[in-house]
């Protein structure tokens, strides 16, 4: 459970990996080879063993993707990993070049040649993706090829960790809040509603949720890998490795849930001729779509059944994530406690940071796991928004910067995350100024009100109006959605640039966090979760609105506020915040940490 500072990768994995990749792909008559960073069900934290883009070119982040010829390579990744990927890649061997503008398929136009083909691995990849892949590499003559044999598996070989065997256990009802009986007949009504038979569900948090579940084979996250395949009258056959089954679990999943091994899954799949199957194109990977079209199955292509209703988080669940932001909160404050009084005379490295504030959270006696690796970035660090603190970049603390620091928990009642920036000695005018214009944006998005149907993408500029008006912004989406003691990352909600379909709804979990960040001197973000809650109507107004309830409790720096660029709705806004932080956590505090407590949520 405890964060590692050790490094995994090294610039020097794709001079000596890519020759043997290279050589497999030769033995098949290959001319280029796609890697991706998803696994076979589409993760985004990884398990050592399907961490195969950190393989090929020693980059660790969480999004990316490769592509490796014969003569060139390319390794692509978004805004939150430019400056760790030039750390952690050759550049002489790999072109570095952005995922979201163009991405893989744009390369791909004008760098593979005509009459080339191109492999992949239909378990990695889903049809969505594949789509536009191929349409890009028809408009150079080249073409996509399906591999039976992974080329890089083959050239990792007998290096290549062995798959996780977690113990799957069941979560109880008093954390989930509804019985899998229940959630397997919920969801079965809805695939008759769509016109399917049944759903093959082959990511892993809705498997989790729907079967009442939890594992350990994800990294941070207690996801089991499996596979299931869900009837419309809600009855499953549940594909999990003997060796994670947890002796009570039979007992668990009761006579409605068949448990098999991984093995059986081909021939279940085979035995779906003539039915109608739910499929997600975007989320389950192209090999089973091929093998369902092969067994003569008529494939019904829609989003995961399990994924929205997951997301709407049920009474039971928002009051866990209550307790346990409450809980963490408590330790989170203890630690800014720390930060704020002996930190600015000891000056810290980054590991002591991070293993400080784990310490407080350990001491709780509830926590399960982190929810991501702490982002602790002093100074200059602080400027990479994805940074992991490491023996070789572990940097101290400075007299005159800013310390910001990214953390989360998993607890049985819930998965937090949270960002405070704090100030190490006197900050700057100019870095108070940055800060108040992040604040003003997370102010704004936390008291917003919006009509049911309101997507995350028509919140975003909220959080980056004040920004802009000073000709600034940042490179990262603003919110993600967060599960229930599940992934810290969570769709289909999503508050960003990007147009998202998915209307925000009650019981929703969502992060705000904008953030600045200036390159080679520091970085700036605020992040709290907040929960959609059921519409109410407003005095005087036509319809009723949803809105944002805050769950993260801990004070922001006032140090860092300038209080003469906010607005007296937000000066009272702020103060109310910090208000509820001191009667909220103030009880579980004591002595010196509660007394600095009360002054640091002081009225500004």
């Amino acid at each position: 459970m405890l964060q590692t500072f050790d490094e995994t990768t090294d610039p020097s994995f794709g001079p000596r990996h890519v020759p043997l990749i290279r050589q497999a792909m030769q033995a098949q008559g290959l001319d280029g080879f796609l890697v991706p960073h998803e696994d076979e069900h589409q993760n985004e934290y990884l398990p050592a063993a399907n961490d195969r883009l950190a393989w090929a070119t020693g980059f660790t982040g969480s999004a990316g993707a490769a592509v490796i010829f014969a003569d060139k390579a390319a390794v692509f990744v978004d805004g939150r990993y430019t400056l760790q990927v030039r750390d952690q890649v050759d550049h002489e061997l790999f072109e570095i070049l952005d995922l979201v503008e163009g991405g893989v398929p744009a390369y791909l136009e004008h760098a593979a040649k005509a009459g080339q083909t191109i492999g992949y691995d239909p378990r990695l990849h889903s049809p969505d993706a594949l789509d536009r892949l191929r349409a890009a590499a028809a408009k150079a003559g080249a073409t996509l090829k399906a591999v039976e044999a992974n080329p890089l598996d083959q050239a990792w070989g007998a290096e290549r960790p062995a798959q996780p065997k977690a113990k799957v256990v069941p979560q109880p009802l008093e954390f989930s809040g509804e019985s899998s009986e229940s959630k397997r007949q919920r969801i079965g009504a809805a695939l008759t509603e769509a016109g399917a038979d049944a759903a093959v569900l082959t990511a892993p948090a809705s498997i989790a949720w729907l079967f009442n579940v939890r594992g350990g084979d994800v990294i941070r996250s207690p996801l089991p890998l499996a596979q299931a395949i869900l009837n419309a009258d809600g009855t499953a056959r549940l594909f999990l490795d003997p060796d994670k089954v947890s002796e009570n679990l039979l007992a668990w999943l009761g006579n409605g849930v068949r448990l098999e091994s991984p093995e059986a899954l081909a021939g279940a799949l085979a035995e779906l001729k003539d039915r109608q199957v739910l499929i997600d194109p975007a989320q389950s990977s192209a090999w089973y779509f091929s093998a369902l079209e092969d067994a003569g199955a008529k494939v019904v292509r829609a989003a995961d059944p399990c994924a929205l209703p997951r997301a709407c988080k049920n009474a039971v669940e928002i009051e866990g994530t209550r307790q346990a932001h409450i809980r963490d909160g408590a330790a989170l404050t203890r630690f800014l406690h720390w930060a704020a009084t002996e930190a600015q005379a000891s000056l810290p490295d980054e590991v002591t940071v991070v293993e400080t504030l784990e310490g407080f959270r350990e001491a709780t006696g509830a926590l399960k796991d982190l929810s991501f690796d702490t982002i602790a970035g002093a100074a200059s660090n602080g400027a990479i928004v994805h940074y992991r603190p490491t023996e070789r970049l572990n940097k101290r603390t400075e007299a005159g910067s800013l310390l910001l620091v990214d953390s989360g928990a998993q607890y049985m009642d819930g998965t937090t995350d949270v960002t405070r920036t704090v100030a190490i000695g006197e900050p700057t005018a100019e870095m108070r100024q940055r800060f108040t214009l992040v604040l003003k944006g997370h102010l704004a998005l936390a008291r917003v009100r919006f009509p049911a149907g309101t997507t995350g993408s028509a919140l975003d500029i909220l959080a980056r109006a004040a920004l802009w008006q000073a000709g600034l912004d940042y490179d990262h989406g603003t919110g993600h959605g967060v599960g229930s003691y599940l992934g810290v990352h969570e769709g289909p909600q999503r508050i960003a640039k990007a147009p998202n379909s998915v209307a925000l709804k009650p019981g929703m979990i969502l992060s705000n966090e904008p953030g600045y960040y200036k390159a080679g001197e520091y970085g700036i973000r605020i992040e709290n979760l907040q929960v959609v809650t059921e519409a109410e109507p407003i005095p005087g107004g036509e319809r009723p609105m949803h809105g944002f309830e805050t769950l993260t409790l801990a004070p922001i720096d006032r140090r860092l506020v300038d209080k003469s660029l906010m607005t007296a709705e937000e000066i009272a806004q702020l103060d109310a915040y910090h208000a509820k932080v001191l009667d909220t956590i103030g009880p579980k505090l004591d002595g010196e940490a509660r007394a600095w407590l009360a002054e640091a949520c002081a009225p500004i």
